[in-house]
């Protein structure tokens, strides 16, 4: 069982920026395809972006392109979502997912609250 802690939400004004972390319990953590997903209330689950592993291929919803950048840190148990530009409708609970072959893990979740 891995365990995915999340961390780094909050309140930002618009146009400010965060960062989120995705920690996880597991050493090959290189090993799994990582997406950042959020769930806004009223709102579909949304995929904001996914990193594979090997060679990290990245990938993003159309809402966040050019503004949002997700990577793999040096500890490599380790993933980031950077945040910048943020708008009031990036306001959601934001989730970290795992996958490696039948496998999906989620964490809890952390709170992004855009507003002035």
């Amino acid at each position: 069982q891995v365990q995915l802690v999340e961390s780094g939400g909050g309140l930002v004004q618009p146009g400010g920026s965060l960062r989120l972390s995705c920690a996880a319990s597991e050493t090959r953590f290189s090993m799994y395809l990582v997406g950042w997903y959020r769930k806004a209330p009223g709102k579909l689950r949304e995929l904001v972006a996914i990193v594979t592993n090997g060679v990290g291929t990245t990938s993003y919803g159309d809402s966040v392109k050019g503004r949002f950048t997700i990577s793999r840190g040096g500890a490599k148990n380790t993933v980031y979502l950077q945040m910048n530009d943020l708008k009031p409708e990036d306001t959601a609970v934001y989730y970290c997912n795992a996958n490696l072959d039948s496998l999906t893990y989620w964490g809890q979740g952390a709170q992004v609250t855009v507003s002035s």
